[in-house]
């Protein structure tokens, strides 16, 4: 049984270390060219899990999208620095990026 659990273990670990790059290529794929942001891919990743794919799922008591009536720069302030629950970006992401979520969550409007 030891051996068993063991072999898991190992397998497990071997397996999270292989696919350790897996986050950093992602990043490094959120990019349009070599210096435009690409602000779809980079909602699909951070913002998809409480915003929804279309902006309004609400998750985590997360803003509707689809309704906001902010303008760009308000929007770049929420993501760079949070509000409420949400968590801040700035951290995470480099203000170009930021720029790009921003723009491209005005698509998500009705």
């Amino acid at each position: 049984m030891k051996k068993i659990l063991l072999f898991l273990l190992l397998a497990g670990l071997s397996w999270a270390c292989s696919n350790a790059d897996d986050s950093a290529t992602a990043r490094a794929s959120m990019t349009r060219n070599s210096d435009t942001p690409d602000g779809k891919k980079i909602y699909k990743l951070y913002c998809v899990t409480c915003h929804g794919l279309y902006g309004n799922m609400g998750g985590s008591g997360a803003f509707d999208l689809t309704k906001s009536e902010l303008k760009v720069e308000e929007r770049v302030a929420v993501i760079t620095n949070g509000r409420n629950a949400m968590t801040p970006f700035k951290s995470l992401l480099k203000p170009e990026q930021i720029q790009a979520v921003a723009e491209y969550t005005l698509e998500l409007k009705k």
